[in-house]
Formats: C-alpha cells, structure tokens, sequence
C-alpha cells in the first residue's frame, strides 16, 4: 500500500537544520554514522560571491549533531577543489549519502572548468562562460569509505557519462541512488539534451534510470535510460529521491513547473515495479512549497528543494530539504538546510 507522502509531513522547527553564517548552504543528505551521531554531508560555498555562485564555487562538507534535526556543526570539507584537469576537480555539489554493510557510498556531481576562479558574482540571467563551462559539464561521480569519516578515494571517472545525440547529451546530475540489500543499485539522475548559455535555461529537465548488479559495478541505463511518468509525456522533473519500500520503488521529485502536481517547484510522488515506468501517487503532491511551523503559523517559501530523507528502523522518519530567503527587491539572503519530520 502506498501511503501519500503529504500525509506523513508534520510540523517543523523554525530553526535550521544546518546553516553557516558566512556561506551559503545547499542540498543536505543525512546519515547515522558508526559512532552513534547523525551526519549530514551537504553543499557550501562563500557568502562573499553570489548564491548563484554554486556552478563555480560549490564543495560538498560534512556537518555533525547528537540528534537528526540538528542543528548540525561543520566538521570537515569531504571534497576540496583539487586540479581543473580531473573531472571533479574545480566543484562538488549535490551529496547522497547511503550505506551498504559496513561501507559508506558518497554519490555526488563533480564539474570542472578552465582558468582562474571568477571571484566576481554572476547576475541569475546573466551568467558568466566560466559559470556555463562549468555547469555544461556536470557528472555523476560516487566515493567509497569504510567510515563516515573517510578517508574517501576520489575516482579518476564519473559513474555515468553524458551520450552525444541522446536525451541525456548535456549533463547528469542530481543523483538519486537506491541500494538494495544485496548490493544492487538503481540510479535516478536528471539530464538534458540543450546546452546552457549565459542567458535562462532554454530546455526541460528529465529523469533517468542506470542500474547495476551491484555498486561496485558499473551502471547501465535501463532500456534508453529515460524513465516514462504514465499521463506525462514530456516531464520537467529534477531533484529525486527514490527508496525501495519492501514492494516497489518510490519517488519524489521537483516539479519544476507544477504540471504533475499543481504547484512549481512542490515536489510528486510517485510509484514504479522496476524504477523505468512511474505512476503518480493518487496525491500526486509530495509536499508544497508552504510549510507549517511547529507554532501553527505558516510560510511559503520560495524554494524547497534537493529532498532528501532520512530512514529510522527503515521508515521515513525526516525529510530534509534546502530553502532561501530573498529581500523585498529579489536578492537571495540567507540559505540554508530544513529538517521536517515525518509520520
């Protein structure tokens, strides 16, 4: 039995789940680690450049706290920016934690790009070539550790590259990992066949499905790699989570334009046999934009996004999601991590 995933959203704190005063904090993948405490790895860079800055200056970091909502502490940085000649070598965004056995599995997207780091913010609709080499060559990478705490040997090659004259010839990104029990994985990523240019993003996001025998394999797509949404046949769609809940796949994911759901930016639910043919949820909506505080109030804000939840004895137990905040004259403010517990 499905059960709506809007059903299981509950009231939630006001308080950061994670935030840092000086930089702008993005994504958030939760985990129990080994010793007890919850980690959560997400993505950071600078308050001194843009929050648009995240194609150029984006590196993935771990925050530690004693209880699953936080507030989580910065620790570490897990991916430093190494030479722009490696695949991830200039950024790191978008961590998925997951774990299997004893080993911790770190799936990311890693870019990188020529030249001197532009110190100079880019305006949103106006991007700089630097910020568009980068994002053109976003791919999905993953990490393999013993412990949470690493040491994490970083691959020479992504997981997943782009296929030139496919759906999918641009980028893959946001990955959205399922490990089974036995070590199999199933991978949602989003992709694109257009290009991005200095100007607003032209194209449609789509979702993907690659799957392996086991993690430590490599990844095939299943059948051309894109997945099928029964009623939708040209889904705008990024930001998955996918879980196996003991009788199927299970998915949320950003509906960029509100065509699934009924409001942009909310999140669908979604169900599937085999993680290529989705159906909708009979409420389709995941969550909405507005949430309501643990006080009564309420707040939409305008952005809930890169959803990611954390499993407690194998059930949904928190949602975590990345929010911002914006002055009356649109400038982003503030950024940080949202914990929202679940049913």
């Amino acid at each position: 039995m499905i059960i709506p995933f809007q059903d299981r959203i509950c009231p939630a704190s006001r308080t950061p789940s994670y935030r840092e005063d000086d930089y702008w904090v993005w994504c958030g993948s939760p985990i129990l680690g080994e010793d007890g405490r919850y980690h959560l790895f997400a993505s950071r860079w600078s308050k001194a450049v843009s929050f648009f800055n995240w194609a150029t200056h984006s590196e993935i970091v771990r925050a530690v706290s004693d209880t699953p909502a936080g507030p989580y502490r910065f620790e570490e940085v897990v991916l430093p920016v190494r030479g722009e000649e490696f695949w991830d070598g200039r950024v790191t965004h978008n961590p998925a934690i997951r774990k299997h056995g004893d080993q911790y599995l770190l799936f990311y997207t890693g870019t990188t790009f020529r030249g001197p780091r532009h110190e100079s913010s880019p305006d949103r609709f106006k991007l700089t070539d630097q910020w568009v080499e980068a994002w053109n060559h976003k791919r999905c990478g993953m990490l393999v550790a013993d412990s949470v705490y690493g040491p994490w040997k970083r691959a020479d090659a992504p997981i997943l590259e782009t296929r030139s004259g496919e759906w999918d010839a641009v980028i893959t990104s946001n990955p959205a990992p399922c490990v089974h029990e036995d070590g199999r994985l199933t991978l949602i990523y989003k992709s694109t066949h257009v290009r991005h240019t200095t100007g607003p993003f032209a194209g449609r996001f789509h979702l993907g499905c690659a799957k392996a025998p086991h993690w430590s394999e490599p990844l095939q797509r299943a059948g051309d790699g894109l997945i099928r949404i029964k009623g939708s046949d040209d889904h705008h769609l990024e930001d998955g989570f996918v879980w196996w809940n003991g009788e199927g796949y299970e998915l949320i994911a950003k509906d960029m334009t509100g065509e699934i759901c009924g409001e942009a930016q909310a999140a669908i639910h979604a169900f599937s046999p085999d993680a290529v043919n989705w159906e909708v949820a009979p409420q389709s909506k995941a969550y909405s934009r507005t949430v309501t505080w643990d006080d009564g109030e309420q707040t939409t804000l305008s952005k809930l996004e890169r959803p990611q939840i954390l499993f407690e004895q194998g059930k949904p137990a928190m949602l975590f999601a990345a929010t911002l905040f914006k002055s009356d004259d649109g400038d982003v403010i503030d950024s940080y991590n949202l914990a929202i517990p679940l049913k």
